[in-house]
């Protein structure tokens, strides 16, 4: 995502923060502020990850513990409001609690679309087209309240509620999309992993080529890597008659986590808040 660092002076020639509109990005001090990352390349490497181990470890309690998908949704929801009130409580951006969050919310996603789409039988397409709408209608409220959507610059408490908000109903819609995806229409889960990448990349090719705001691009993005997560953590796990290559859901999901945590600490190594932050969490 594109980061405008220029500060406009008025007319006493003082330099001074800009008001920063829908999309943009936030001023360097406001950055520092933030309790969330800054969007790279990693981070996406790492969200995919963090979904595709919400597809592989949701399905591991409620199917391969047999939990069933309405206790799995309570586990999950449980699980989301420990590392939640973590990350509320907290004042700084620490990767590691951070991306706990995000994985709670793959995994409720996976579970509470799970619930809506078999459980209630709504079926993927009407749960997708509810959670869309939710999607939308959270990102309508928070611009109508907050004047903007974040997605960096996330600092008080109002952003960091919408923030979440929008994330767990992304990830929920996402798990409906990837399966309407892969058996509804057919496609399977290796072709419907390649549809959604594909999705990713004409999203980050508008990046580039049009003047849609980033926040917009941003959430269509974060959107779409969940149901790109899903299929392929459908792929790693399901058996070979229905395409998958039929691994273990728990190995996968305990290697997919061992191989998130690994990236977190290499990349957040490289930048000095957020390491000071890490080893403010492992000495807490």
């Amino acid at each position: 995502m594109r980061t405008n660092h220029s500060v406009p002076a008025d007319a006493a020639g003082i330099s001074r923060p800009s008001i920063i509109p829908s999309g943009d990005r936030a001023s360097t001090a406001d950055r520092l502020m933030s309790k969330v990352p800054q969007v790279t390349l990693m981070f996406w490497v790492i969200k995919i990850l963090a979904t595709t181990l919400g597809e592989t470890g949701g399905d591991a309690v409620t199917m391969t513990l047999k939990l069933g998908y309405k206790v799995g949704s309570l586990i999950f929801l449980g699980f989301f409001a420990v590392t939640l009130a973590a990350q509320v409580s907290i004042r700084r951006f620490h990767p590691l609690i951070y991306w706990a969050v995000v994985v709670a919310t793959t995994t409720v996603g996976t579970t509470m679309s799970d619930y809506l789409d078999r459980t209630v039988g709504l079926g993927y397409v009407k749960s997708s087209i509810m959670l869309f709408c939710g999607v939308l209608l959270l990102l309508a409220i928070w611009r109508l309240t907050l004047g903007r959507i974040e997605f960096e610059n996330i600092a008080d408490r109002r952003q960091e509620t919408f923030y979440w908000l929008t994330i767990l109903v992304s990830n929920t819609l996402g798990t409906a999309l990837g399966d309407f995806t892969a058996d509804d229409l057919g496609l399977g889960f290796e072709k419907g992993a390649l549809v959604f990448a594909t999705l990713i990349a004409i999203v980050a090719a508008a990046h580039y080529l049009t003047r849609i705001p980033d926040a917009v691009l941003f959430w269509a993005a974060y959107i779409l890597t969940r149901p790109l997560g899903a299929t392929l953590g459908d792929t790693l796990t399901k058996p070979h008659s229905e395409g998958g290559l039929d691994l273990s859901r728990i190995t996968s999901s305990a290697v997919i986590a061992v191989a998130m945590i690994v990236l977190i600490v290499i990349v957040n190594r490289r930048s000095p808040r957020a390491a000071n932050d890490i080893g403010h969490v492992a000495t807490a």
